[in-house]
């Protein structure tokens, strides 16, 4: 990749700089959790994964059969979300446009995901395609029914794949709100996500957390050190 010229590297300073002062200016000092709670529920995605969650919690109590081994699949998949984070991320999101045998290999997900690092404060943008998110809720009610040996054991992994779906939807439209950050653990997650936009795109790919499966995989640098990159804002160029 060459080398990006003085004027990228002053425009991503500017821009990160320009986020910054968004989240400490005294202009969003009235933006209340409530009041971007109360935005982030006008948008399709959190209402159709509240409703497979709601969905999949009803439909496990009524399973019944409740048992110790219904832990596991939770457990797991909330220990290896930062790491299924970061492979979504890295090689769905940012999937590079293809063309095989004349045809054109692209998905609503990269494409709209190009379109949000173009514009990351277009909040709509922010959230699941909700074409993509049924087809994803659709594959997900498959394994919890046929991959699982009891039935109980899938819905159960069923209700935590939609509240981990939630929680990243929420933690995702959040980061680009203009709520301003009250803890350090926050801020850490903001700023992470913030570089990965205005910075650098090919770092900082975790979304719910920092420092976990960036540090593990490479993709945690110290911004200091990396040189900001022309296509932050153009993925691919």
């Amino acid at each position: 990749m060459s080398k990006p010229s003085p004027e990228i590297e002053a425009l991503a300073a500017e821009r990160l700089a320009a986020e910054e002062a968004r989240m400490t200016g005294s202009r969003r000092t009235t933006i209340t959790l409530g009041s971007t709670f109360a935005e982030f529920v006008k948008h399709p995605s959190p209402w159709i994964i509240a409703s497979t969650l709601a969905a999949a919690v009803t439909w496990r109590v009524v399973e019944g059969d409740w048992r110790l081994s219904d832990l596991w699949a939770p457990v797991i998949l909330v220990a290896l979300f930062p790491v299924l984070e970061w492979i979504i991320h890295v090689f769905i999101l940012h999937f590079r446009p293809r063309r095989v045998a004349g045809i054109s290999i692209d998905s609503e997900l990269a494409r709209d995901h190009r379109r949000h690092h173009a514009d990351p404060r277009d909040i709509p943008l922010v959230f699941i395609p909700w074409r993509s998110l049924i087809a994803v809720i659709a594959g997900e009610f498959a394994i919890a029914i046929y991959a699982f040996p009891r039935l109980g054991q899938g819905l159960t992994f069923l209700a935590t794949t939609a509240l981990t779906g939630l929680v990243y939807e929420w933690i995702h439209y959040l980061i680009h709100s203009d709520y301003k950050p009250r803890t350090k653990t926050y801020k850490a997650v903001w700023r992470n996500h913030r570089l990965h936009h205005y910075k650098n795109e090919h770092y900082w790919f975790t979304v719910t957390s920092s420092a976990t499966a960036d540090r593990l995989f490479g993709t945690y640098p110290d911004p200091g050190t990396v040189k900001a990159s022309a296509t932050a804002k153009n993925l691919h160029g």
